[in-house]
């Protein structure tokens, strides 16, 4: 069978990837992991991306309410073993339970970097400049028809 030719995540794998997320979330909302860090914080699990084979789970979180995501996230890479002990129920339709890895989600950061650029006032002059341009599109008559 041919590999396929591009990057992008199967269905498959997205498939399972969701499947490990909401395991994983349910493990953290029980506080079922006694760590102390992870204990007083909430965590929110925004995605999970597998590997092609499946045997790597790498979940991307975001520690709400915590300036220091670095720390967390250290905590939950130390927990991972349990973490995925307390899973594997939960995914137990699964050949082979992923070895599960956490990494910081900077996406949020990136949105709010987006959302500056497009308020700050140069572009906002560059988008009114193109809203005073009339339309280039065809002439229509008094009720919407093409006139020839």
């Amino acid at each position: 069978m041919s590999k396929p030719t591009t990057s992008a995540p199967s269905q498959r794998m997205l498939r399972v990837g969701e499947q490990v997320r909401v395991a994983i979330t349910k493990v953290l909302q029980r506080g079922d992991v006694r760590d102390p860090i992870l204990s007083n914080t909430l965590i929110s699990v925004t995605e999970v991306r597998m590997s092609p084979d499946l045997q790597v789970a790498t979940a991307y979180v975001t520690p709400l309410g915590v300036e220091d995501h670095a720390a967390t996230i250290a905590a939950l890479n130390k927990n991972a073993r349990f973490i995925r002990g307390r899973v594997s129920p939960d995914l137990r339709q699964m050949r082979n339970i992923p070895e599960l890895r956490f990494r910081d989600d900077t996406s949020f950061e990136n949105y709010s970097k987006i959302d500056a650029l497009l308020r700050s006032p140069e572009v906002a002059r560059d988008l009114d400049q193109k809203d005073d341009e009339p339309d280039a599109g065809p002439e229509t008559g008094p009720e919407g028809e093409g006139t020839v």
